[in-house]
C-alpha cells in the first residue's frame, strides 16, 4: 500500500523520534502532544477492539525486548469514567506488564466510540496485526454501527473500494474455511481466493488442499477458477432428456418390482430385444417368486 491516508494518518498517531529515556511529562514534535506515564493497572483494554486473537511466541518475543529496551513507542488511550481505555497498543501493554513494568509510556485523546474504533482498525491494519477474518468482522462492524458505505470507510481506512468488498467476502466462507483463516492456517490471500468459490464443500476441500500441499496463492487461484468452471457447467448442462422407451421400461420395472416383491430390470439390447433380470436372495424368495408367476 502506497502512503495514502492510511499511513499519513499512523505518522501522527505514533511518533517516531521520541526520546524515550525521558518519556513522562515530554511532547510529541510530529503531534504537540503530551507523553505521560500511567500505572498499568490504571489502563484496560478496548473489548471492542478488532483484534480477537494473540500469538504467544510473538508476545512473548515483545516482553523480552521491553525487558531489555523499554516500551518504544507510546501507546494511545482514551479517558473512561475512572480509567483509561487502550484505542492503540493492547499488545504493548500486555506485553508491558508480563515485563513486570509498572508504567507505561502513553498518549491520551479525547476520542468517541466512532473514532477508538476506526483508529483502532487502522493501527491494526497498519501492523498487520489482524488476520483476514478479524479485520473483515471488525469492518463489517464499523459500517453496521455507524451506517458507513465501504466508500465512506474506503476514505477512512485509506483502502481501495474493492479491496474492503474483496475483504468482506470472506464473512460468507464455510464455518469450518474461516476457523482455519483465524487460527492462521490460511492467508488472507487465499481467504479471498476461496470466497469466489460458491459451493461450502468445495471451499473447504480446496482449503485442506492449500494447506496440505502449501499451494501458493496464485496455485489456489488457478485451481478456484477450474472450481467456478465446473460449478457454471453443472448450473448451465441440461439434464438428458429420457426417450419413451426408457420411460416405458421404467415403469414396467416399478410394476414389476411391486407385483414381486424384488428389483427387477429391464436390459435391452436392441429395439425389439433385451433381458428381464429378476432378483431373488435366497431359495425360499425363489420359491415365491415363482408361485407368484404361476399363479399370473
Amino acid at each position: 500500500m502506497g502512503k495514502g491516508a492510511l499511513g499519513k494518518g499512523l505518522e501522527a498517531l505514533f511518533p517516531s523520534n521520541v526520546d524515550v529515556s525521558t518519556l513522562s511529562g515530554n511532547v510529541s514534535r510530529e503531534t504537540g502532544e503530551k507523553i505521560v506515564e500511567l500505572k498499568l493497572n490504571e489502563i484496560e483494554p478496548n473489548i471492542n477492539q478488532p483484534r480477537k486473537t494473540f500469538d504467544d511466541d510473538k508476545l512473548e518475543e515483545l516482553t523480552e525486548s521491553i525487558r531489555v529496551h523499554g516500551v518504544l513507542q507510546p501507546i494511545i488511550v482514551t479517558k473512561k469514567d475512572d480509567y483509561y481505555q487502550i484505542i492503540a497498543g493492547e499488545r504493548r501493554w500486555r506485553a508491558a506488564k508480563k515485563a513486570g513494568l509498572k508504567t507505561i509510556p502513553v498518549i491520551v485523546r479525547n476520542y468517541d466510540e466512532k473514532k477508538t474504533r476506526e483508529v483502532s482498525l487502522i493501527e491494526n491494519i497498519q501492523r498487520q496485526d489482524l488476520n483476514a477474518l478479524d479485520t473483515a468482522k471488525a469492518i463489517k462492524e464499523l459500517m453496521e454501527e455507524h451506517q458507513l458505505t465501504q466508500e465512506e470507510l474506503s476514505k477512512t481506512l485509506g483502502k481501495s473500494r474493492s479491496s474492503i468488498a474483496n475483504t468482506l467476502r470472506i464473512l460468507n466462507l464455510d464455518e469450518r474455511v474461516q476457523d482455519l483463516v483465524q487460527n492462521g492456517r490460511l492467508s488472507e490471500g487465499h481467504a479471498r481466493t476461496l470466497a469466489s468459490i460458491e459451493s461450502p464443500q468445495k471451499q473447504y476441500k480446496l482449503a485442506m488442499d492449500i494447506i496440505n500441499l502449501d499451494l501458493s496463492v496464485r496455485d489456489a487461484e488457478n485451481m478456484a477458477k477450474e472450481a467456478k468452471v465446473e460449478e457454471k457447467k453443472k448450473v448451465t448442462e441440461k439434464p438428458k432428456k429420457k426417450s419413451r422407451l426408457e420411460v416405458i421400461y421404467k415403469d414396467l420395472e416399478n410394476r414389476l418390482k411391486n407385483a414381486l416383491g424384488t428389483k427387477v430390470s429391464f436390459k435391452p439390447q436392441t429395439k425389439s430385444k433385451g433381458k428381464i433380470v429378476i432378483d431373488y436372495y435366497s431359495d425360499e424368495e425363489l420359491e415365491r417368486i415363482l408361485e407368484i408367476l404361476e399363479k399370473a
